[in-house]
């Protein structure tokens, strides 16, 4: 309680002296700060977690405890959880911020802003086959939330901050700056203005100074000089290869998430799970955790290492076998991957997606070499295949591109990468309109992407139905209803019967030609006189929908009527749109 008030008391002093804009930008500083060393901590024990448990094992020899040690990290982290956060829902991933952002008011549990550091350290870090990108951005981004929200900031400022937390833990991965800002609009903010770029930048700038400074950053090392234009042709037909297993990594990580979310038993799970992953580490020895170090091999030339420590080290003088080899690997990959988060590890698709698309990358090129068809760089096409791979499965082109751009230390592929990433981008919205982290979401209704639609869903029933009209029986005179009439400011009249339920309605257009004829006063009733409405609508019915009824059937007012068919209300088109107009004048001031 007393730090509370501490905070309450600088916020409210710290507005005499600095603006809102300018205390964004150093909570962006800070923000970064934090997430950028929690980048470098995770980073830091998942190297040396793995560098203790492989070091020292010949490369000709099959190494059987990778049969192990992946279980005993899904075991450590389901057990962690089970342990410490056993009263919440430890949910996974980055689909769960972008939930936060549409649902929860950008708010991110405190316990996430260390949780995933700890629980993809020892999934990683024992060979889990996952990748640390998820997890440090969600940490990021629980930093960034929480930042916000001890501060008392706005829920549009607590969204930025969100992001940035993300966007500097993506930067100080892979000292990757302008990535992280990338990433952070096309996944995570999809519709910002330009002054939400300046502390996206602080912040991920922050982030990559942090991990420069104990670290030495750099996850991949590729130098290129150029490349070849009478390639485009293969980059091209690179770029469809990455859309197909682009669509093929979406659908089977989805898949597999369903069928292991099936299985209760959280132990019994991680057993099986690890188990699993560890027979298939075991006959793909490259699978065993990120499998960056294979991506740096392959961009040095040297792809025999992809089959050290395996059964089949004998054979990697066969440039068939190593093709074949590799094509299992890049199907087998997202089983893997799959099975690590699954089963209670925890950890993302971004790594695995880089991973297979510098298998794909060297596949496609050296299988191209060895037809002798003509000579391609391989080192390039493994770089602009991991850009092809983000692209599709992320649904994120700029992302991939700009970050094979970084990670080459210059713009030299720009080119291949916009072809490749694309391609990849086209025919994977083809197939998969959403993203990998929207596609469950949006089926589950829990968000909305086309802003119409989602400022519509913001609104209930209940929060627009009007109930002020005076109702009528249907047994009542023609002289009844005009004196109602006179007493009303409205022209539309429901017609209810004695259990309060809606049985017609009159407009002024029903009774013009007869109100002014009092001989009919006591002739005519209102059941004669009524017509039924062409719609109602129910109080649970979406906003979107009603919206379709007023322009189908060309009404303005649609009757409300409850569970029970009992009237309620109208419901008026008027209303409706001045609701959306409000809403997205708030929304345009927000960003």
């Amino acid at each position: 309680m007393h730090t509370k008030l501490l905070i309450y008391r600088f916020t409210r002093q710290r507005h005499h002296y600095i603006s809102d804009k300018n205390f964004l930008i150093i909570a962006a500083i800070w923000v970064g700060l934090l997430a950028g060393f929690a980048a470098v901590v995770l980073k830091s024990f998942v190297h040396f977690l793995q560098h203790l448990l492989e070091g020292g094992i010949n490369v000709r020899y099959e190494n059987y405890l990778y049969l192990i040690y992946p279980l005993i990290g899904i075991l450590l982290s389901v057990v962690y959880v089970k342990l410490f956060h056993k009263k919440v829902v430890f949910d996974k991933g980055l689909s769960s911020i972008i939930y936060a952002i549409n649902k929860k008011f950008s708010n991110i549990e405190l316990h996430k802003t260390y949780s995933h550091v700890i629980t993809s350290a020892l999934t990683v870090g024992f060979g889990g086959s996952a990748g640390l990108e998820a997890p440090i951005a969600v940490t990021g981004s629980a930093l960034g939330s929480n930042t916000a929200k001890n501060l008392l900031m706005s829920k549009a400022d607590r969204t930025l901050l969100l992001a940035s937390g993300a966007a500097a833990g993506i930067s100080a991965i892979f000292d990757s700056p302008i990535t992280g800002v990338v990433f952070a609009f096309e996944v995570l903010l999809t519709e910002v203005s330009i002054p939400a770029f300046i502390p996206l930048l602080i912040a991920s700038a922050t982030g990559a100074v942090v991990s420069k400074i104990f670290s030495d950053g750099k996850i991949f090392y590729l130098v290129t000089d150029s490349w070849n234009i009478e390639a485009i042709p293969f980059y091209i037909l690179l770029g469809g290869l990455c859309g197909f297993v682009s669509v093929y990594m979406i659908r089977t990580t989805l898949g597999m998430e369903s069928f292991l979310n099936k299985r209760k038993n959280p132990y019994t799970k991680a057993v099986a799970g690890g188990i699993a992953l560890g027979v298939l580490i075991f006959i793909f020895p490259p699978l065993y955790g990120e499998g960056y170090g294979i991506t740096n091999k392959l961009m040095a030339g040297d792809y025999k290492s992809l089959f050290n420590n395996s059964l089949f080290f004998k054979y990697q003088d066969s440039t068939l076998f190593l093709l074949g080899f590799t094509a299992v690997m890049i199907l087998v990959k997202v089983f893997a991957a799959s099975i690590t988060v699954g089963s209670g590890g925890n950890g993302g698709i971004f790594g695995p997606s880089l991973f297979t698309g510098s298998l794909l990358g060297f596949w496609f090129a050296h299988g191209v070499n060895y037809t002798r068809v003509t000579f391609l760089n391989e080192q390039n096409f493994i770089a602009v295949a991991m850009g092809g791979l983000i692209s599709g499965v992320l649904h994120a082109p700029l992302t991939g591109i700009f970050l094979i751009a970084e990670i080459t230390g210059g713009y030299i592929l720009f080119i291949p990468l916009m072809i490749v990433s694309a391609m990849s981008y086209f025919i994977v919205r083809y197939f998969e309109p959403n993203s990998i982290y929207t596609k469950t979401l949006i089926e589950r209704g829990y968000i909305i992407l086309d802003k119409d639609t989602a400022l519509l869903s913001e609104l209930s029933i209940n929060s627009v139905v009007e109930n002020d009209f005076s109702t009528l029986n249907p047994r009542q005179t023609l002289r009844e209803l005009v004196a109602t009439v006179s007493a009303s400011k409205r022209n539309l009249f429901p017609v209810i019967d004695k259990h309060n339920k809606l049985v017609g309605i009159i407009t002024m257009d029903d009774i013009r030609e007869v109100m002014f004829k009092q001989n009919l006063y006591d002739k005519i009733r209102v059941n004669e006189l009524m017509s039924i409405p062409k719609i109602t609508v129910g109080q649970a019915e979406k906003m979107e929908e009603v919206m379709k009824y007023f322009e189908e059937y060309e009404v303005w007012y649609i009757p409300v009527i409850d569970e029970d068919a009992q009237y309620v209300g109208f419901i008026s088109k008027t209303v409706v749109l001045h609701q959306y107009r409000e809403r997205l004048i708030e929304t345009s001031d927000d960003v």
